[in-house]
């Protein structure tokens, strides 16, 4: 099989030869071009955008990165990338996709001592560490986080409700009848609305966000798609919690949630995702709820499904600091014994 390969290093070449990268070709909002580059705009992980393009068959695999000038490349994301890895067109099997991605690790070593790549599903990280060992690459897969989600297909709110632990389902019966939380969920973007989010999540127990513009920008994105909801929750008239979700293709995500601490005892974060939880189930009539990255317990009572999410560490065999970076980091793992936490090695 013949594969031709390309490297970017900068996004407005790279945009030139995305066909295949745009919405409608995409279902994942984490696969579209314009994902990558809000990314690189607002919060990159590396100064300099590295983009690598195989095609082969029909199809293209694409892999964005950023490096940092000295041998090391990071995934282009941030911590609002949910899921990273490889993005293909043209639906390459499985034998041609594994070639296309030894391809593009062939052509990057020629630049690169070292890859991170996170936050990946199981399958991508097990298909990425395959495509670079067979081009002389170390790979190592490490759990770092998880994502939870829940299969909603044909059921209603309240059935899915039924299901929920009787603590939850008493908390926002009692909670809702004393907070009296008046709820506006959104599917378009308002200044107002994104003011009072920014309020909300700036007085919460949340860590300082890695860019407002990035978040604000996507939403307003989301929201002339008709994808976005923003659901803002009021007590007397004041606004005390909120919470950011995107509905496509049968999927809604959540992407952020917060309240004010000065609300706590309402419950008011429980009130809020039990009405989003009702309009995305009821209104939308979606299959899959993803409750992002995370194993913050309180998911375990909206969702049933817990898989996986990994960092894969790529050094490159064919140079010296990627060898040096290979040895240390076996030496590392012998050291800690083989945890639960990391994949098989060779």
């Amino acid at each position: 099989m013949w594969v031709k390969g390309e490297i970017f290093r900068n996004l407005a070449d790279a945009k030139g030869s995305a066909a295949g990268l745009e919405r409608e070709a995409q279902a994942s909002l984490f696969d579209r071009f314009d994902w990558f580059a809000r990314t690189m705009e607002h919060c990159p992980p590396a100064p300099y955008p590295l983009i690598a393009r195989a095609r082969a068959d029909g199809s293209d695999a694409w892999l964005f990165l950023a490096e940092d000038g000295n041998g090391k490349a990071h995934a282009l994301a941030s911590w609002y990338s949910l899921k990273f890895g490889p993005v293909f067109t043209g639906a390459p099997e499985d034998k041609t996709a594994a070639a296309l991605l030894t391809a593009i690790a062939r052509r990057i070593g020629r630049r690169l001592d070292s890859i991170g790549l996170a936050p990946m599903t199981q399958a991508n990280a097990d298909l990425v560490a395959r495509a670079f060992r067979r081009a002389r690459w170390s790979a190592t897969a490490t759990e770092t986080s998880c994502n939870w989600t829940i299969d909603v297909t044909d059921q209603s709110f309240a059935e899915y409700w039924a299901e929920r632990p009787g603590e939850l389902r008493s908390t926002v019966k009692r909670k809702g009848a004393k907070a009296a939380l008046d709820i506006t969920i959104l599917d378009h973007f308002e200044d107002e609305a994104w003011a009072d989010y920014e309020a909300i999540y700036a007085d919460s127990w949340k860590p300082e966000e890695g860019s407002n513009q990035f978040l604000r920008s996507m939403a307003e994105e989301e929201g002339v798609a008709g994808n976005l909801r923003l659901g803002i929750g009021r007590i007397d008239g004041h606004p005390v919690a909120a919470q950011l979700w995107t509905v496509e293709n049968g999927v809604a995500i959540i992407h952020k949630l917060a309240h004010r601490d000065s609300a706590a005892e309402f419950s008011p974060g429980s009130l809020m995702s039990a009405a989003m939880f009702e309009r995305a189930i009821d209104v939308d009539k979606v299959r899959l709820i993803d409750f992002g990255t995370g194993d913050d317990r309180y998911k375990r009572d909206w969702m049933d499904t817990r898989a996986p999410l990994f960092t894969l560490t790529l050094f490159n065999k064919r140079t010296f600091a990627g060898i040096v970076g290979a040895l240390r980091a076996k030496a590392g793992r012998l050291s800690r014994g083989c945890g639960a936490g990391n994949r098989p090695q060779r």
